[in-house]
């Protein structure tokens, strides 16, 4: 069963912008109707239903599930885009020992992004505790997260098979 209502719908819900077809990395040139926000959770999708910041709704539609980066857009049936932005969230900003504390938090298979002089992974008591007790300095924030994609391609991984 499809979870997307009749094609006239949106005749009906003048807050309704479209369904979106289709992702377009950043820089696209497209038409900006409106801007979504989105968590690291939340830019991993297919089919859904999104707000925007001005309140108005569109529908997600994809053939496959994708991983949308802050700046890419949602592109709608009528060729217009919707821009997506990244929440800021809880995330711990990690400095010590890179290679090491890294290894810890790969082995955990914890999203992670990785900067020349620091690390970043989502908020988490458990993992903030460990890597204290490794010698980590870790500090708490909100920033948008930006983990690294997978090994075998671009954006995050959906499992193990390779």
């Amino acid at each position: 069963m499809h979870f997307l209502a009749d094609a006239g719908a949106r005749n009906h819900d003048p807050d309704l912008l479209g369904t979106a077809v289709a992702v377009l990395p950043p820089g696209h040139g497209r038409r900006i109707v409106g801007r979504v926000v989105l968590d690291y959770e939340a830019r991993c999708l297919r089919r859904k239903r999104l707000a925007t910041e001005g309140g108005a709704f569109f529908l997600v539609d994809l053939p496959q599930t994708v991983s949308v980066d802050g700046g890419a857009a949602f592109v709608l049936e009528d060729g217009t885009a919707v821009e997506v932005a990244e929440a800021h969230e809880p995330v711990l900003r990690i400095e010590g020992d890179l290679p090491r504390l890294a290894w810890h938090i790969g082995n955990r298979h914890c999203p992670c992004e990785i900067r020349a002089d620091h690390l970043v992974i989502r908020a988490d008591k458990v993992l903030e505790d460990m890597l204290a007790k490794l010698g980590a300095r870790v500090t708490r924030s909100l920033a948008p997260f930006r983990p690294e994609g997978g090994a075998y391609g671009h954006g995050r991984t959906f499992g193990h098979s390779h």
